[in-house]
């Protein structure tokens, strides 16, 4: 067999395999069980792809490359992306990808270029269809897994713990409420079911005088839309939806089948989907909720710095547990997305630094909802992510490898294209066929469109928006009519070289550097994932206060990652908590050694990456941690403490946590009118913060008795009293802590 031969083999059984496992695969023992494990085998068998497609080019002495109607968008949007990185708020998370997922980093993204590329010189057109199906076998194996969990018996937890429940997820991550499966996220797992329904209902039309496949996909349509139901999306049922409804308008205007044979097709597919919504409900009972009306409004003013809280009426949102709509809190992100890039417009803050910029311009009335203290790492909006993060260069370029790819298609559907094209097309076995199954698999990219709207994509969802439009013009022939790029140029009668026996030593010694280069690859990613196991373990260690079993595993992490912050930063606050453990078992010495290696890993983190704001806050815990352990330089660490967390506050001025901590910090170092002006300020971002009234309460008292209790100052003795009796009247009425506190205070007058 020829080497070409053995190559192609490669990279088309590493496309199967990317489009079967990536759906599939996801690990107990990782920081994050799913994305994180997606990612990792997108690149794995990207390196795989890359070296055998490197070889096989070496093998025919050329460098050759399929040209596409959208090479020039598609490239300009990656040069977005490498400018984006460039003048980025940490080009190492832009490069990487924000760590919990690396989906969206420029890694990612030359990855998904490469693999286009690597599609469109390399596949056939039958090949292209067989990884549709391959891609339908997955996505029933991921519903299959999902269902049972509907019911409370979910597989995942039997892999986790050994036990055919649901008791391994917490209670606000429960499938029976909201299936995810081995997706991990409802949204993700609907998106996916929404571009695989489309996808089946062509195969099934396509086979629609073969009596067993044609029910076999009606019925593998109907089973991905349970699924969908079941994950009570909003944005996948929408999305769906719509690609349904292009889908079934574009077969009409088509006029593929008679009008009669149309419509009884459309009944028969359509019916049994609204009894599956009949029987099962939908998602749409609370579609309004999406509207501008439900942004929370603010009825009162905070009270100002020298007003007595006891003034203002009741503050806008009580302190319930009232869940705010998914609607109303993503209108406010959007516009926290919007408000990064009007100050970002042209390259945005950088690739995937959303969780940066959104802490710096969110609203203040997002501090109202149930999600206040939440870390939004991605805009809940494929469009404005880009916008905010990579600015009008990166979003245009985005949208216009899209509208190119879509405008091409239309062209060609309405005949508008050359005859040379159309005979190109015909060229397919089955042209009516082909043309069913590329509808399909374009109602499908709808709804990938559609639910980015609401959402924002993950590895297998990219995967799709990379890759779909190389599909698509691979079944259509299109890239017949555009000359594939070579170099050297070669005659059309000039034989490549391919047979073992042809091959030279020099050949035999790139193509094994190029594929030793991939394994070194895939070994550093294995790698990279042993330390990640061992952060998640060191971190969940640390979680439940088990600081020296974390340590070694943290130190582990460090060792193998010595560049990645996320473990670095885990490390300085076990060190911390490790350095107050033996400062109270009055081990100074090692105790201070302990607490000026936390100190010298949380500097290292912040003066590399100054922009996370994430980081300035686990370095103010650190201080705090050693300030609580060593009296003797207690003062000092609370200085550091304060001067980290005020980092902090510029990098967020709206956040209502930093703004809580600013005063409780200033209050322990003795700087009560900081402190209760930094409290004040807190309750005007979020006028029902009960703790933040509980410090100002108490601050407000200290300010107003001398060293032996004495009352001295009468006016802030009244607004202490005035503040607790707010929060007794408006916020918790059961409050015992603000109960005994005033009967305390009532007794010394």
């Amino acid at each position: 067999m020829k080497i070409v031969e053995y190559c192609n083999k490669v990279i088309a059984w590493s496309f199967y395999a990317l489009f079967f496992f990536v759906p599939l695969v996801f690990s107990g023992d990782t920081s994050e069980l799913f994305e994180l494990n997606k990612m990792w085998l997108a690149w794995g068998l990207t390196a795989l792809i890359g070296a055998a497609w490197a070889s096989k080019m070496i093998i025919q002495k050329r460098f050759s490359v399929q040209r596409t109607p959208i090479d020039i968008l598609l490239l300009l949007f990656l040069l977005s992306q490498i400018i984006s990185t460039v003048f980025s708020l940490d080009s190492y998370v832009s490069w990487w990808g924000y760590y919990s997922r690396f989906n969206g980093g420029l890694l990612s993204t030359i990855t998904y270029v490469l693999l286009y590329y690597a599609l469109v010189t390399n596949l056939s057109a039958k090949q292209v269809s067989r990884t549709f199906l391959i891609s339908l076998i997955s996505g029933l194996c991921v519903a299959l897994w999902g269902l049972p969990s509907h019911f409370g018996a979910d597989p995942t937890c039997f892999v986790f713990r050994g036990t055919f429940d649901t008791s391994c997820w917490t209670p606000d991550f429960v499938p029976t409420i909201r299936v995810f499966s081995t997706l991990g996220q409802p949204a993700w797992l609907a998106a996916y079911m929404a571009f695989l329904i489309p996808v089946s209902m062509s195969y099934a039309l396509k086979n629609k005088t073969k009596k067993v496949p044609f029910i076999s996909f009606l019925l593998l349509a109907i089973f991905f839309y349970v699924l969908l139901i079941f994950t009570d999306t909003r944005a996948g049922y929408l999305a769906f939806w719509g690609g349904n409804v292009i889908f079934w308008a574009t077969i009409f205007f088509k006029k593929i089948y008679p009008k009669k044979e149309f419509f009884r097709l459309l009944v028969i597919m359509n019916i049994f989907l609204v009894v599956a919504s009949l029987l099962f409900g939908h998602s749409l009972d609370t579609l309004g909720n999406y509207g501008i009306s439900l942004l929370p409004k603010q009825t009162a003013q905070a009270p100002a710095t020298n007003a007595s809280p006891a003034a203002p009426a009741a503050p806008s949102g009580l302190m319930t547990q009232t869940i705010t709509d998914s609607g109303a809190i993503r209108l406010l992100v959007w516009k926290g997305a919007i408000r990064a890039w009007e100050a970002n417009p042209l390259f945005g803050t950088g690739v995937e630094t959303y969780a940066f910029a959104y802490y710096k311009y969110k609203l203040p009335a997002h501090n109202l909802t149930s999600e206040w203290d939440y870390l939004y790492n991605k805009a809940h909006n494929e469009y404005l992510n880009y916008l905010a993060t990579t600015g009008l260069f990166g979003l245009g370029t985005y949208l216009g490898f899209i509208l190119v790819f879509f405008f091409m298609t239309v062209k060609w559907y309405i005949n508008k294209n050359s005859q040379k094209d159309k005979e190109a097309f015909r060229e397919n076995e089955k042209p009516q066929a082909t043309t069913l199954v590329i509808l399909g698999i374009i109602g499908g990219y709808i709804t990938i469109l559609i639910s980015n709207f609401f959402g924002f994509s993950v590895v297998i969802v990219n995967l799709y928006v990379f890759l779909v439009p190389a599909f698509i013009l691979i079944l259509l022939g299109v890239l017949k009519n555009y000359p594939t790029f070579t170099f050297p140029q070669r005659g059309a009668n000039e034989k490549t070289n391919t047979h073992h026996e042809n091959v030279t030593p020099f050949q035999w010694i790139m193509i094994i550097i190029f594929f030793g280069i991939a394994c070194w690859m895939i070994i550093g990613l294995i790698w990279f994932r042993q330390a990640d196991i061992a952060y998640a373990l060191g971190d969940n260690l640390d979680k439940v206060g088990q600081y020296r079993e974390a340590y070694p595993q943290l130190l582990n992490a460090v060792q193998m990652e010595p560049n990645e912050p996320t473990y670095a930063d885990e490390l300085s606050i076990n060190l911390a908590a490790l350095a107050a453990i033996l400062y109270s078992q009055k081990e100074t010495t090692q105790g201070a050694q302990v607490a000026q290696q936390a100190v010298a890993l949380s500097t290292n983190v912040v003066t590399n990456h100054p922009n996370n704001v994430v980081f300035w806050k686990d370095r103010v815990r650190v201080f705090y941690t050693l300030s609580a352990g060593d009296t003797k330089d207690a003062g000092t660490y609370l200085q550091e403490a304060i001067q980290a967390i005020n980092n902090a506050q510029q990098l967020a001025p709206t956040d209502a946590k930093i703004a809580y901590n600013q005063g409780v910090l200033y209050g322990q170092i003795g700087q009560l009118q900081q402190a209760i002006q930094m409290l004040n300020n807190t309750i005007q971002l979020k006028d029902n913060y009960e703790d933040a009234y509980v410090a100002l309460g108490l601050f407000y008292h200290e300010a107003a008795v001398d060293k032996n209790g004495t009352v001295v100052n009468t006016a802030m003795q009244q607004k202490a009293v005035d503040t607790y009796n707010f929060i007794l009247i408006h916020l918790d009425p059961n409050n015992d802590q603000v109960k005994k506190s005033l009967e305390q205070w009532r007794t010394a007058q």
